[in-house]
């Protein structure tokens, strides 16, 4: 979404987007958790066998790169919440 869609919209169309990123970010919180989860169970598991071949570690890399493109995504919800105060729609 680009902020001058987001400055076109109507009230109500502003309200629906609120909720639509809460649950984006409830979703968002939950992957992020459920990769860290794969992640710390791979390492942990690494770390306790009795080989540890290191190109077991590079499957290990997909987590990480996934949760670091999700916190780097863009943030419009704080602009959406911007224009919510400016509009008195809190």
């Amino acid at each position: 979404m680009n902020n001058k869609d987001i400055y076109q919209m109507t009230d109500e169309e502003l309200l629906v987007e609120k909720r639509n990123l809460k649950s984006s970010r409830i979703f968002h919180a939950l992957y992020i958790g459920f990769l860290a989860g794969i992640l710390v169970f791979g390492l942990v598991s690494w770390s306790l066998s009795a080989e540890t071949h290191f190109g077991f570690l590079v499957p290990m890399l997909i987590p990480i790169i996934f949760i670091y493109k999700l916190l780097k995504k863009p943030n419009t919800s704080k602009d959406v919440e911007e224009l919510l105060k400016k509009r008195g729609l809190n």
